[in-house]
């Protein structure tokens, strides 16, 4: 399980800085420490000094793609819980080359209501990062694969 004193850390990574500004904010009025980047090459930074118990990446990202990050954040930093989020239909391939290379991840369809990103995300925090789970999917259309 992730130490206590980071249980509750949230890195928003988007480069729409409208939704990870957002985000941000909704994560600390629920008393998450959250913080956001808008590349992934500013989440890899970001990493090395402050360590969230969870990272919500989007998949679409200049540069270095948002799979490609969170293989990357799963390789350095195994104890990190990780979600994937997208509006876009390109994120199907991408997908699909990385379940090939056997990574799999939960990705939730934008736009999300935040009620049911803070749900997945205690969810998340609960259990051990990397452990097989199936999420339904909700109403706002959690895109769900078994891990």
């Amino acid at each position: 399980m992730v130490a206590l004193g980071k249980q509750k850390r949230v890195l928003i990574v988007d480069d729409e800085r409208v939704i990870t500004d957002t985000l941000v904010m909704i994560f600390s009025q629920e008393g998450y420490e959250s913080k956001g980047v808008y590349s992934a090459e500013q989440a890899l930074l970001a990493m090395d000094d402050w360590r969230p118990a969870l990272v919500i990446i989007d998949v679409l990202l200049p540069a270095m793609n948002g799979i490609d990050l969170a293989i990357r954040i799963k390789s350095q930093w195994p104890e990190c819980h990780l979600s994937l989020f997208s509006g876009q239909a390109a994120t199907g391939d991408l997908l699909d080359t990385a379940t090939r290379n056997g990574h799999s991840f939960d990705v939730v369809a934008k736009p999300v209501h935040p009620s049911e990103l803070l749900g997945l995300t205690g969810r998340l925090l609960y259990e051990e990062p990397g452990s097989p789970r199936t999420i339904e999917e909700p109403a706002c259309g959690v895109v769900s694969e078994s891990g």
